[in-house]
């Protein structure tokens, strides 16, 4: 067997064993949504039943009762009927408002993360010549850390954002066929990116899209139009559709150091992540056909329309940029970003000449080619199966 098909044998059986542990916890995840929807309700209920029996009985007012003299009652009432655990339960919901109740596991206990990587001894910092302030390149053969800096400090990912939205979007479609399905764009959904000053694909109101053309023109062009519109077919909303965003960087158990308030990557001090988190998205992404197919591509034509009956040609800058570079490898996927407060940044995959998988993310770059120069240098001096070039470049740069 040669050194390259190891690699692409060992890269299968990692990502197939982490599909699975994902699907374990997607199918986890979802009993526990069951079960919250029949048991919340209903102790909700019993406790708002309760609680107005003993107002009666007792004839004190609600606003006289402590939260421990509430707690006693309640579960008093229940175990007078044989119902111990059930008192005890409903008696905390009382105290807590049901907090107890509805809050999500933590994510350290339940919830490991399936992706991961870890710094070790040899973990180096930037080299000089990389400009970007924030930053990581993770090697997916050893899922260990090769150089960072300011890698677990936190960010504002900027249009990176898009990669997470296709991830959602993706695993929500679930059926393939969907992507023939349209979409017709709104004022409202064209409007957005305008307002906030975003990239675009150029889609109008009225205008009938494919959810094909919806994924493709949320990441090649960075459409703002297309990842509302693709969010909004999947979701019904925006707003609903960053929930689920949420939920799937609760289910990566990065929950605790990401948050998301849109899909596009506009800037909100609440929207946020670290180089780490981004790379951890990038990873599961790369693990979907889909998301994979997509963000690979270097050129696409959406389909005819009226207002566009020639399609609209858009591509992935980045790749075709960095594809004539040398990075000792090929960099396969990829996705851009930019806000005032962020600078040029950028995540991709790729995998040097033996075959072996990384992914890099830079952040604060001050120009977009600044970001790929960035890439191109990491590539080269990290993603090597040259035990002599690992050496030299070990223990160099400022990590942080």
């Amino acid at each position: 067997m040669t050194e390259q098909n190891h690699y692409d044998d060992a890269a299968r059986e990692r990502r197939s064993r982490r599909l699975q542990e994902m699907k374990r916890l997607k199918e986890m995840q979802m009993r526990r949504r069951r079960l919250l929807k029949i048991v919340v309700p209903a102790a909700a209920v019993l406790v708002i039943a309760v609680t107005i029996g003993i107002k009666i009985f007792s004839g004190r007012s609600q606003e006289n009762l402590t939260k421990r003299e509430n707690k006693t009652q309640i579960q008093q009432a229940y175990e007078g009927i044989g119902a111990k655990d059930i008192a005890q339960s409903s008696a905390d919901s009382v105290e807590n408002n049901l907090h107890e109740q509805v809050a999500k596991p933590d994510a350290a206990k339940e919830n490991q993360p399936v992706y991961k990587a870890e710094t070790t001894e040899s973990t180096a910092g930037f080299p000089g010549e990389v400009a970007s302030n924030y930053g990581i390149f993770i090697d997916l053969d050893t899922d260990t850390v090769l150089a960072q800096r300011n890698g677990t400090t936190r960010i504002n990912p900027a249009s990176m954002t898009k990669v997470l939205t296709v991830l959602v979007a993706a695993e929500q479609l679930g059926d393939m066929s969907k992507l023939d399905d349209t979409f017709t764009m709104t004022l409202e959904i064209t409007d957005y990116g305008y307002i906030n000053d975003c990239s675009s694909v150029g889609f109008l109101e009225g205008e009938e899209v494919t959810v094909r053309d919806l994924f493709y023109g949320t990441i090649l062009p960075s459409g703002a139009d297309a990842a509302v519109g693709l969010a909004t077919y999947i979701a019904g909303s925006q707003d609903a559709f960053v929930e689920l965003m949420n939920e799937k960087l609760d289910e990566l158990g990065l929950s605790h150091t990401a948050h998301m308030t849109n899909c596009v990557g506009i800037y909100d001090e609440n929207h946020y992540c670290t180089p780490y988190d981004m790379a951890m998205i990038m990873e599961a992404a790369i693990d979907n056909e889909l998301c994979r197919e997509i963000m690979h591509a270097r050129i696409h034509t959406t389909k005819a329309t009226t207002q566009h009956p020639e399609g609209i040609e858009i591509s992935n800058w980045f790749i075709r940029r960095i594809e004539d570079k040398d990075t000792g490898g090929e960099v396969i996927c990829a996705k851009t970003g930019y806000v005032a407060q962020s600078g040029s940044c950028a995540v991709s995959y790729g995998k040097d000449d033996a075959g072996k998988e990384y992914i890099c993310v830079t952040a604060d770059a001050h120009s977009s080619w600044r970001c790929i120069y960035d890439h191109v240098e990491l590539y080269s001096k990290y993603a090597t199966t040259k035990e002599e070039n690992r050496n030299d470049t070990q223990g160099s740069g400022d990590a942080s």
